[in-house]
């Protein structure tokens, strides 16, 4: 048996020196259609009922007290700087009040959160059931969401 391959002196004879891409593009493609089709089969979560945020616009009244937290973690009491000890005594006085005062915490965006864990937790301790977080609205959201 014999083949015939041609002359080498024919044009034929030149090698061809590039690279055919196409089957490395289909099986690329391939399989970013199997990574997308079995990610969401693999991402499991906890089912749980997630609570539902509503911005309901805080009623300053005269026996609210408000908290501020510094970025330093200095505590203000109604514009007052108090100490760790000092916060306990005026929370455990304001627990005994009929009815009993909400608590509004304050806190600079650049405070720790060590600092204001710290207060909860003394908050917490002094025995003051309403606490609440006053935060600034996000001004860029409400232009995104109409």
């Amino acid at each position: 048996m014999a083949m015939n391959v041609g002359s080498p002196d024919s044009e034929e004879a030149e090698l061809n020196s590039t690279i055919n891409t196409t089957p490395l593009v289909d099986v690329m493609l391939v399989l970013l259609i199997i990574f997308l089709i079995t990610i969401p089969v693999i991402t499991k979560t906890v089912v749980s009922n997630l609570p539902k945020a509503v911005n309901i616009p805080t009623q300053t009244k005269p026996e609210n007290i408000t908290l501020e937290v510094d970025a330093k973690g200095n505590v203000y009491w109604n514009t007052k700087l108090v100490n760790r000890d000092q916060l306990l005594n005026l929370i455990k006085e304001a627990a005994v009040k009929k009815p009993q005062p909400e608590l509004h915490i304050r806190a600079d965006k650049d405070t720790r959160y060590e600092a204001v864990g710290r207060v909860i937790y003394t908050v917490q301790r002094g025995g003051i059931i309403k606490v609440g977080f006053i935060t600034e609205p996000d001004k860029g959201l409400g232009a995104m969401h109409r």
